[in-house]
């Protein structure tokens, strides 16, 4: 059962299906007739993908991976809300899923619009405006840091988005504790097709 992989292995099964997918090499797991009739009673999930809801980021195809194998929540800007926390707790309380990723990617959209609202103080309209406020911490804080560049605002945001899981979820805090789940950020660039690590939070 899949469930029974530490962090450790969880990150290296999908760091391993990423660099398939990097070198074009990719073996589409588990997408088959008989991986679908066997997932109809449970699923057994090995990681959560929480990322943005970009067309360019579909996390089953970025991490070679298939049906059962990765339990996914997207926002635009891996933005969180009670919805997103009660996903992720969700799949670590009753998933026993041991790894939480949160995933972000170089021009992302959401970024760069909060980075223009930041820049002109002219905020969007609708609820696109909750999203840029939630996100406004990770570019003031890019900013005093001197990286202005968007990719790098992207980056902190991943940071600061997996540091509020840890912080706002007891659920999330205490399996991380306790060794049986940790959280690690990474950053797709859209051109190689790679995720890198840039942060993580509890044991690999």
């Amino acid at each position: 059962m899949a469930t029974n992989l530490t962090p450790a292995l969880a990150w290296r099964r999908l760091r391993e299906g990423n660099e398939r997918f990097v070198n074009g090499e990719s073996s589409h797991p588990n997408q088959n007739a008989s991986r679908r009739s066997s997932l109809v009673e449970t699923q057994n999930p090995f990681a959560v993908i929480f990322g943005c809801s970009d067309s360019r980021l579909a996390a089953e195809i970025i991490f070679d991976v298939g049906l059962g194998d990765v339990f996914v929540v997207r926002t635009a800007g891996q933005v969180i809300d009670d919805a997103v926390l009660g996903s992720l707790e969700y799949s670590v309380a009753v998933l026993g899923v041991p790894l939480i990723v949160v995933l972000g990617h170089d021009n992302c959209g959401a970024v760069t619009a909060t980075r223009d609202a930041v820049e002109t103080g002219e905020m969007p309209a609708g609820f696109i405006r909750d999203l840029v406020e939630r996100i406004t911490p990770s570019v003031l804080t890019s900013l005093r840091n001197n990286q202005p560049e968007v990719n790098d605002m992207v980056v902190e945001n991943v940071k600061q988005m997996s540091q509020r899981l840890a912080d706002s979820s007891r659920v999330i805090s205490t399996a991380i504790e306790e060794g049986r789940t940790a959280v690690i950020g990474l950053s797709y660039r859209l051109a190689e097709g790679r995720a890198d690590l840039v942060s993580g939070i509890g044991e690999l």
